[in-house]
């Protein structure tokens, strides 16, 4: 007689703690304890076909498997690529880029999501499920990624030869001790309740509550703030404007820089080189850009060696990775609230190799469109080098200032 009780209290005690193999075991050894008979009771209490019990008295009587192994060697249900050989080369012509102008692709993704993709390779008929797309998605080595700036469009000939002519007068600034500064304009932050990109901590569903729109308010507006990156000393100084990017405006930060650390840091200071971008207010062809700094020079009595990054090439500006991107990781999930928050939030940027921010509001109006005549460029003291002048050029301090 069979005790069919004792037997489903068994299994209701340990059944559902045990992996494949151990319910396999366990219901072979009742089977063969209850003796004949027993593979019918014992497959009817647990569940589990005969033929998955008879596996198991196999598995009591074969060799043990290797730690961990649940299953003989090619046993279990076969993987559906394996069961359906045409499914991959389906899915990689789904997902993988089209080749440039290929009329033949069959489908254009807006969105390649996995139900879109079941759903497509199901049509063509290879029925298979969203999960399982997924799945095979990452055996293929693909996953879902973002956008990332990379392509630069057309290259100057002379772009690496220009990254070792700055490299070099970099090089040789540092060595007599001279200062040598990354300067560029961080993009215009609205100033108000706005959502501000990137999370932070909160407790547990109480996140900021922010204004559902982006619109600028007028009272506030937007804030420019205008970079100086300290390229030997890892130190950044942040000038954050309420009007308007222009020349004016990126050379009155560099004057502020060096009243406010630069002189400090360089007390015997005789030259500032100077590296920016070819294009925005400190552009290489901006004629206001090159009379301020003519002013700055005269003021100063520096020599100011200039560098222009070549076209297509602001991502290799060292204030972009050194300064401006530690910035927006810090204020990250915040919103600026007012200007006074923004210039905080720029000050109390640090990072673990040792960069200092220091961040200031200019109050001044700085007008776009001013105009600079021929005339005012004559009056410079401008001396363009032999490689590239229209990149490299040198202003020193006039001796009488000419108005």
């Amino acid at each position: 007689m069979i005790d069919e009780g004792a037997i489903r209290h068994r299994w209701e005690t340990v059944g559902s703690k045990l992996d494949e193999r151990g319910r396999r075991l366990f219901a072979a050894a009742e089977v063969q304890a209850a003796g004949y008979g027993g593979l019918a009771v014992v497959s009817r209490i647990t569940r589990l076909a005969r033929s998955t019990i008879n596996r198991g008295e196999d598995d009591l009587g074969g060799a043990p498997l290797a730690k961990g192994q649940v299953r003989r060697k090619g046993g279990g249900r076969k993987a559906v690529s394996e069961v359906d050989p045409g499914l991959v080369p389906a899915l990689q012509r789904l997902v993988e880029p089209a080749t440039l102008g290929d009329p033949m692709r069959p489908l254009i993704w807006v969105s390649k999501s996995m139900d879109k993709l079941a759903e497509a390779l199901t049509e063509m008929g290879h029925p298979i499920s969203a999960d399982t797309v997924k799945k095979e998605l990452v055996k293929l080595g693909f996953s879902r990624q973002v956008n990332r700036k990379a392509d630069e469009g057309s290259k100057h000939p002379d772009r690496n030869a220009q990254f070792e002519h700055i490299n070099a007068k970099v090089v040789a600034a540092q060595a007599k001790g001279q200062p040598v500064i990354s300067v560029d304009t961080k993009k215009k932050e609205l100033v108000g309740n706005f959502k501000n990109g990137g999370s932070d901590y909160r407790p547990k569903g109480q996140p900021l509550r922010v204004n559902v729109h982006d619109f600028e308010d007028k009272a506030l507006g937007k804030v420019v703030p205008y970079g100086v990156y300290d390229v030997t000393a890892n130190a950044g100084f942040v000038s954050v404007g309420m009007t308007s990017d222009t020349a004016e405006f990126a050379v009155q930060s560099i004057r502020t820089w060096l009243q406010r650390s630069g002189r400090k840091r360089y007390p015997k200071a005789r030259e500032l080189t100077i590296t920016a971008d070819c294009g925005g207010s400190n552009g290489a062809r901006v004629r206001l850009w090159k009379v301020e700094l003519q002013r700055l020079a005269d003021e100063t009595r520096l020599t100011l060696h200039v560098h222009h990054y070549p076209p297509g090439t602001s991502k290799w500006n060292k204030i972009e990775h050194r300064l401006f991107c530690h910035i927006t990781q810090n204020w990250r999930g915040r919103p600026l609230t007012s200007r006074v928050a923004v210039v905080e939030l720029i000050a109390a940027t640090t990072t673990k190799a040792g960069l200092t921010v220091d961040s200031t509001l200019d109050e001044r109006t700085y007008v776009k469109g001013r105009k600079v005549k021929k005339t005012e460029m004559a009056l410079l003291d401008i001396t363009g080098d032999a490689f590239h002048p229209e990149w490299n050029y040198t202003i020193k301090p006039r001796r009488t200032t000419k108005t």
